[in-house]
């Protein structure tokens, strides 16, 4: 808070706390957390627009075509369905928005334009931000999302560097790093983080934090592995609810003035610690469903937040 920038050992004593000293490490990023952030909670909300058969053979993911999945599997959505899911976010209480396609890219310009109509109509008919996520994006690409109306731009760099080609052969670490600082280069706004539980080490959880500080990225968000049958991380074993928090805190930490916005895994894997996850430091989370699994019910989120003392940015 006194503008000290911590490093690599100090991010290794967080996560090196004993656990029976979590708590007295959770009233540190907690100050932390309503210094640089206050007592509101940023909401987020997704539509899966375009379902499954992506070439990528990422690990995690149930909509690989290199897995064999119950994933459901369909072409990208109608505008006016993009904007019904858009609208029912609204209605929970999010005020971000985010498009998820699968695949690499967007594949054909009917897609683009298809995308691009989605979020003209989002900004027209709604107070959402406008958020997507559409695998590798050049300059020409975000221009024509820019002039549509898109705001933030999300592309994970999964994991760390080093532990990359662990988890996915079909691009690289660098491809995904290219299209982060197109795409900061270009205004918008970032949102970037990853996946933890994948087998990585602690090592490689900081390395991780330290590469997406370097990137200068605005939103974390931090996913925990929920394992689906028929992928290749299946059997993964879970990251202790403790340990999660250890790492939610360790990126407030070295990350003070952004936004860690806890999303995927976060039921399964903190379960009845999940009230917790805003004292080790988070100020966002996402809310209703995610890619391919169930979320839980949006009012025990916002009853949650109103819980602890604090708001939901996105409420009226």
């Amino acid at each position: 808070m006194s503008g000290e920038r911590f490093g690599h050992n100090e991010a290794r004593e967080i996560l090196e706390t004993p656990h029976a000293d979590v708590f007295n490490l959770l009233a540190a990023s907690n100050d932390i957390r309503r210094h640089s952030k206050g007592a509101t909670v940023d909401l987020c909300a997704i539509v899966n627009a375009k379902s499954g058969l992506c070439p990528e053979d990422c690990a995690f993911c149930a909509q690989s075509a290199h897995h064999t999945t119950d994933a459901s599997v369909y072409p990208l959505m109608k505008e006016d369905d993009i904007l019904r899911h858009a609208r029912a976010a609204e209605a929970m209480g999010a005020n971000r928005f985010g498009i998820v396609t699968s695949g690499g890219g967007v594949e054909n310009e009917d897609d683009l334009e298809r995308v691009c109509s989605a979020i003209t109509l989002i900004a027209r008919e709604s107070s959402l931000g406008r958020c997507a996520s559409l695998g590798s994006l050049g300059p020409s690409l975000l221009t024509r999302l820019r002039d549509a109306g898109l705001q933030s731009v999300h592309h994970n760099i999964e994991t760390a560097e080093s532990f990359f080609d662990k988890i996915c052969s079909t691009h690289t670490y660098a491809e995904r790093v290219e299209t982060v600082r197109a795409a900061k280069a270009m205004g918008f706004r970032v949102c970037c983080g990853g996946i933890f539980g994948m087998g990585e080490s602690a090592e490689q959880r900081i390395e991780m934090a330290l590469a997406l500080r370097e990137l200068n990225v605005d939103s974390i968000p931090l996913n925990f592995l929920n394992p689906i049958r028929g992928t290749r991380l299946e059997n993964a074993e879970p990251v202790h609810p403790l340990d999660i928090l250890k790492i939610i805190a360790m990126f407030r930490f070295l990350l003070p003035d952004k936004d860690i916005r806890v999303c995927g895994g976060r039921e399964r894997n903190l379960r009845s610690l999940q009230p917790l996850m805003y004292a080790a430091g988070a100020n966002c989370t996402m809310i209703g469903n995610y890619l391919t699994t169930q979320g839980r019910d949006y009012k025990e989120d916002l009853e949650m937040i109103a819980d602890l003392g604090l708001s939901a940015r996105g409420e009226a």
